[in-house]
C-alpha cells in the first residue's frame, strides 16, 4: 500500500484541521494490519467528499462501472435489481478506497458467503443530547450489563460521532430477521429499565432529549462505521476500539481518537478488537433468556 499512487495528495479534506486526501491515505496504510480483518468479505458503502467535508459528499454503495478488473465485488439483491458492492480485502483494495476519497467505510453486519446470516449484532447508542457524556457512558454500560445477563461477552468503540457502537460477536447461524428481532428484544428491556435516559424513538422531535438504541444495523445492507474508520467531522475522529474500563473511568468518549493520535493509541493498547471474530456465539440461550426478563 505504500507505494500506491494516490491521485492529488494535496488536496485537503478536511479543511479546519489541513488534513489532505494523502494523510487520509496514509493512515488508512498505517492501521492496515489492524482494519482489514474486521472489513474482509463485508460489503462496504463508501461516504465520499471529492471536495473535502466542507462541501457536499454522498454514499456510494455500486461499483459496477469505471472501476479497477481486480477489486472484488459482491451482488446483493435489491428490490427490481442488485448492487455490486466493493470488498476492501488488502492493502491494494484499501488504497484504492481512499484513493475515491473515501474518508468512511460502512459496512454489513455480514460478510460473504453469509451475505443473509451476520456475524455481529450492533447497538448504536445515539444521543440526542452530545454534552452529557456520563449518562452516555452509564447507557453503554448498560448495554454490556444486560447483554452480559444473557451470558454474551461484548465489545466497544467509539463511533467517532455522537455516541457509542457496542457489538457481540455471533456464529453467522440465523439470518438478518431473527438476529434484529433479537437486538430490538434488548433495547425495550433497557429502555424499560431506564425510560429517563433511554428511547426507541426514531424521530429526534420524539426523543424528549433521551439517548436513541438504534438497533437498524442489523438488518439486511444496513451499515455502520467499520472499526478503525475515520469520520467526516472536524478532527478527523476515528471510531476506535476502547476498553469497558476506560468507559467506566470516564476516560473516553465518541471523538476521543483521530486520524492524528491512533498512531499513538494503537502504540499503547495495540487491537483491542483482535479476537472478535473468533468469539461468534449462538443466540439460542440467549434469546431463552431475553423471553424471560423482556418487559411484558
Amino acid at each position: 500500500m505504500a507505494d500506491a499512487v494516490i491521485s492529488h495528495p494535496d488536496k485537503v479534506l478536511f479543511p479546519d484541521d489541513g488534513i489532505t486526501k494523502a494523510d487520509v491515505a496514509a493512515y488508512y496504510a498505517a492501521i492496515a494490519p489492524l482494519m482489514l480483518p474486521h472489513l474482509r468479505g463485508r460489503p462496504v458503502t463508501m461516504e465520499r467528499y471529492p471536495n473535502g467535508i466542507g462541501n457536499a459528499g454522498f454514499l456510494q454503495k455500486d461499483v459496477s462501472r469505471g472501476f479497477p478488473d481486480w477489486l472484488q465485488r459482491v451482488e446483493a439483491p435489491k428490490r427490481g435489481g442488485v448492487v455490486h458492492y466493493p470488498l476492501i480485502t488488502d492493502d491494494r483494495s484499501l488504497a484504492w478506497m481512499a484513493n475515491q476519497n473515501c474518508i468512511t467505510p460502512h459496512v454489513w453486519a455480514s460478510r460473504t458467503p453469509k451475505l443473509y446470516q451476520p456475524d455481529v449484532c450492533v447497538f448504536d447508542l445515539d444521543p440526542s443530547v452530545e454534552d452529557d457524556l456520563d449518562v452516555l457512558r452509564a447507557s453503554a454500560l448498560a448495554v454490556r450489563d444486560v447483554l452480559a445477563e444473557l451470558d454474551l461477552p461484548s465489545w466497544v468503540k467509539t463511533s467517532g460521532s455522537k455516541g457509542f457502537h457496542v457489538v457481540v460477536p455471533l456464529d453467522g447461524q440465523l439470518g438478518f430477521d431473527e438476529v434484529a428481532a433479537f437486538a430490538l428484544g434488548v433495547a425495550r428491556v433497557l429502555v424499560e429499565r431506564d425510560q429517563e435516559h433511554l428511547t426507541l424513538e426514531f424521530s429526534k422531535a420524539e426523543r424528549g432529549g433521551r439517548i436513541f438504541v438504534d438497533t437498524g444495523r442489523n438488518g439486511y445492507s444496513a451499515t455502520f462505521a467499520a472499526a478503525y474508520a475515520v469520520r467526516s467531522k472536524p478532527g478527523a475522529p476515528v471510531s476506535a476500539p476502547c476498553t469497558w474500563q476506560e468507559i467506566e473511568q470516564g476516560d473516553v468518549g465518541p471523538q476521543t481518537f483521530s486520524l492524528r493520535s491512533m498512531s499513538q493509541r494503537v502504540k499503547t493498547v495495540g487491537e483491542l478488537w483482535v479476537d472478535v471474530a473468533k468469539r461468534g456465539r449462538s443466540l439460542k440461550r440467549a434469546k431463552a433468556t431475553l423471553d424471560r426478563i423482556a418487559p411484558r
